[in-house]
């Protein structure tokens, strides 16, 4: 919403994740060329290797973030390691490539295409004659019409977290033969690729039990290259050994251990050598780097002190492997009330920033690529991207402070006594004067722009986790929680813009609430909130910074629209046509008076934007689905209800003998394929002696 390994449909399927007016859209050029979409601005990082030159057998140690409480990833609970074994054991029609779009998966299928799109549409399978469940007994249209029945929502006692897709489908079919699947939709749907991955059999789907409880702690019935032994929460593992019933090339690795180590001591169970792959934060990866380099020698990792004998010792096994997720971070703007309620104050903060700047904190000092994210709905490489920022325009201060004054928003005019209030939220507050403005708490908040001073530079401090705040809800977002403790702005630190006082309207100043998270590997967002205020500074715009615990931030804040500001991260999907129009879905009345938001944290959307979801949800061809989207995308960034900023960094540290994994930015791990190179043979001098 890395993603740590969370599907990306999964984690925007869950759920609980202002119109634009006379703003001129500028109108998308070349939509129809796919060069916009251009290539992923890094590549994985895997250690590639031929199956040949990988040994046979062995036990891999993967750190995962916990023990799942579900292996049934279609469940509200489902979480990161949840997915990792499902990719693992079960079936998934289709796979995410390199550039983050899906393909055939030839283990499970032989093709997959509309045969007739009148009077209705119908897509026709033709599975993988070798395909078997774990028992013997063949894939087929059984297990396919099962999931739909637990997933189309026409049943309420499956206690099912989504069912997108699902519930346009009219009826499932055997077609000619076994191998054959029809499947007629009710309604024309664009995504159809996105159901039946994974595919669980028929005993999990076919009954409300089985899909509640019985798929929870074990999988009797799998068809992947790996099978669940065994979930231990004693032992805060999970167990996957090779499948004896897998068809295709069989996994290099005998055994798979998922063991789940808090991020924050992942560094110890690297330098003890108890894991052999681990998602790292960055001060882990400069020591796993440091001690793998000769003495004096730089690491692209910038700052941190000689490497202890100890690391030496041990971390030099490993070596990091550096890409980036498929998920950005985002500056999102609280649209339900207060300032922000204002679409020219939106647009104003928008114009302030300097997102190449911002993306160059935090990746820079990572050697990775620095280019802001352009679109709200895929990813360079992806086929629905395009650069759509052009639509709301780059950083001008002038045309922001411009904005400001058109809202009303002058310099030095008349404060009123401050009142102590919350931030803009949807619980019945009002969008008037007296309750736009949130004042200051006394728990470690500090105000940036009302003193004349700025925060200091902190671009070369030491770097710590970059935190897991993925939008999400339930548990998910809990356990990937992470964050920072806010912008503190130290004294005697020289402002960076004018200083002709605070922007005031009606008595009072603009003021905007940041609310960020306060949990370990708190200092990238602390930095990026850090920068942003600053920039908010020089166009008059005050931040008040405020922490706050990281399972409440989600929760309590971003989902009941406490705040005015907030950093949080969304996944990229390769069905935005599905998975993002709840995230920018127009807000309705609910029947208890209560304001329905679906994932649109942010509270900003038009009707424009849901009607251009409606027509590519439904549009089967696939060019005028695509530019859709992108068109959607342009009305979303004229909103200003949420500015991309940066992808996200993954750094993955690895032993170095381990092949094909590490930071698979888009593709879908191959699992038979991981293993440890195979040991070099001596040559026959050495061997003799001669």
């Amino acid at each position: 919403m890395s993603h740590d390994g969370v599907t990306l449909r999964a984690v925007m399927r869950s759920v609980a994740f202002l119109t634009a007016g006379l703003l001129a859209v500028p109108a998308l050029a070349g939509c129809g060329s796919d060069d916009e979409a251009g290539k992923p601005l890094a590549g994985q990082d895997i250690a590639p290797a031929g199956r040949a030159q990988v040994a046979d057998g062995g036990t891999l140690r993967w750190a995962v973030d916990a023990v799942p409480d579900t292996l049934n990833t279609y469940q509200a609970d489902a979480d990161a390691t949840t997915t990792k074994i499902a990719q693992a054991v079960l079936p998934s029609l289709f796979r995410l490539t390199e550039s983050g779009r899906p393909e055939i998966n030839p283990d499970y299928l032989e093709s997959a295409k509309v045969v007739k799109t009148e009077p209705r549409q119908v897509v026709l399978y033709k599975l993988n004659q070798q395909a078997v469940w774990s028992d013997g007994r063949e894939l087929g249209a059984a297990d396919f019409a099962a999931q739909w029945r637990a997933l189309s929502g026409k049943d309420s006692a499956y206690w099912t977290a989504r069912n997108a897709g699902y519930e346009r489908i009219e009826r499932i079919e055997r077609g000619g033969s076994n191998l054959e699947v029809k499947v007629t939709f009710s309604r024309a749907y664009a995504d159809w690729r996105s159901l039946f991955s994974p595919l669980y059999p028929k005993e999990v789907m076919g009954t409300p039990d089985s899909f509640n409880d019985g798929a929870r702690t074990k999988l009797k019935v799998t068809a992947g290259p790996f099978t669940v032994r065994n979930v231990d929460k004693k032992k805060d593992e999970v167990t996957l050994v090779r499948s004896p019933r897998w068809w295709g090339e069989p996994a290099k690795l005998s055994k798979i251990v998922l063991s789940a180590v808090p991020r924050e001591k992942r560094g110890e169970a690297l330098a003890a050598g108890t894991v052999d792959l681990a998602d790292v934060d960055v001060a882990t990866a400069r020591r796993i780097e440091l001690a793998g380099r000769p003495k004096g020698t730089a690491t692209p990792l910038q700052g941190g002190a000689a490497a202890a004998p100890a690391d030496t010792q041990v971390l030099g096994r490993y070596e990091v492997r550096k890409s980036l997720e498929p998920a950005y971070t985002q500056l999102a703007l609280n649209g339900a009330a207060g300032p922000l309620a204002d679409e020219r104050v939106r647009r104003a903060v928008a114009r302030a920033l300097d997102r190449k700047e911002l993306a160059e904190v935090v990746l820079k000092p990572l050697g990775l690529p620095t280019e802001p994210v352009g679109s709200h709905l895929a990813l360079a490489g992806q086929e629905a991207y395009a650069d759509n920022s052009g639509a709301l325009g780059g950083e001008d201060t002038k045309e922001a402070q411009a904005l400001l004054a058109d809202a009303g928003w002058v310099r030095g005019g008349p404060l009123k006594e401050p009142k102590k209030e919350k931030a803009a939220g949807p619980k019945g507050r009002s969008a008037s004067p007296e309750s736009e403005e949130s004042a200051a708490e006394d728990d470690g908040t500090y105000i940036v722009g009302e003193d004349g001073k700025a925060g200091e530079d902190p671009e070369w401090r030491d770097h710590r986790e970059y935190p897991r705040n993925l939008a999400q809800d339930g548990k998910q977002h809990v356990q990937q929680g992470g964050g920072a403790q806010g912008a503190y702005a130290p004294k005697g630190t020289a402002a960076p813009g004018p200083a002709a006082g605070p922007l005031a309207k009606d008595g009072k100043p603009l003021t905007l609430r940041f609310v960020l998270p306060s949990g370990p590997g708190s200092d990238t967002l602390h930095r990026v909130a850090d920068r942003i205020s600053r920039m908010l500074k020089r166009v008059g715009i005050s931040t008040e910074t405020t922490k706050v615990p990281d399972e409440s931030y989600f929760k309590d804040h971003i989902a009941n629209g406490e705040y005015d500001l907030a950093l949080y991260s969304w996944p990229a999907s390769a069905f935005p046509a599905t998975d993002a129009r709840p995230i920018y879905a127009k807000p309705v009345p609910a029947a208890d008076g209560s304001l329905s938001i679906e994932q649109n944290y942010t509270r900003v959307g038009t009707d424009q934007v849901d009607q251009l979801f409606d027509q590519a949800i439904t549009t089967l061809d696939e060019e005028e689905s695509r530019d859709l989207v992108r068109k959607a995308d342009s009305r979303i960034w004229a909103a200003a209800g949420s500015i991309p900023l940066y992808q996200r960094p993954q750094l993955t540290a690895a032993r170095k003998n381990l092949a094909n994994t590490g930071s698979f930015g888009f593709e879908t791990p191959v699992y038979e394929d991981m293993g440890f190179l195979k040991k070099p043979k001596q040559s026959a001098k050495a061997t003799t002696g001669n």
